[in-house]
């Protein structure tokens, strides 16, 4: 079994992607990418090292498919877990809700026990306001990705993220860069 559950949800295909990436960054061996659109409780209790993905939709909506799941997502358990969030969205756009899905994702986890690693700078980002930052910090709670306004940074951001939570996660991993 892979040693990290990686859970996303996407509409359009984005944040698929970028789960896809992660895993090649890291080896298909060590990641396993579920659709939380195909995913049940049960799932989580597989892994005690796991990432999550979500985009946030418009004016702070969570994605559907993480949205349809959330209730399930309410009663899981995640103590003695470890976690490392990615987030989707669009700065310029929607720069009043920059990532509010991955802070809303966030405080969920938490409050079911998690540990959240991988906390990302806000440096390098143009946004108004959003839910995913840490309370009085200049870090999101996870990667920030904006495949609308900077998808040229992505894979960068991505492999040195990748180094992070390897790090946090206490893997020796070597990365691979993203082709």
């Amino acid at each position: 079994m892979a040693k990290i559950g990686l859970f996303f949800g996407s509409d359009e295909g984005n944040t698929e992607a970028i789960a896809y990436r992660i895993q090649q960054c890291l080896g298909a061996d060590v990641v396993e990418v579920v659709d939380i659109g195909d995913a049940t409780q049960l799932d989580f209790a597989k892994y005690e090292l796991m990432m999550m993905g979500i985009p946030t939709w418009d004016f702070g909506q969570i994605q559907s498919d993480w949205d349809d799941f959330w209730s399930d997502l309410e009663e899981v358990s995640f103590t003695g877990k470890t976690v490392a969030l990615f987030g989707l969205g669009d700065q310029f756009g929607y720069g009043d809700f920059f990532l509010d899905a991955m802070g809303l994702l966030h405080d969920v986890i938490v409050r079911k026990g998690a540990k959240v690693v991988g906390h990302w700078p806000t440096e390098g980002y143009e946004f108004d306001a959003s839910k995913a930052i840490v309370e009085g910090k200049d870090l999101f709670v996870g990667l920030a990705l904006d495949e609308d306004q900077q998808p040229e940074l992505s894979n960068q951001r991505i492999e040195s993220w990748c180094k992070q939570v390897v790090a946090a996660f206490g893997l020796s991993l070597d990365i691979n860069p993203i082709d």
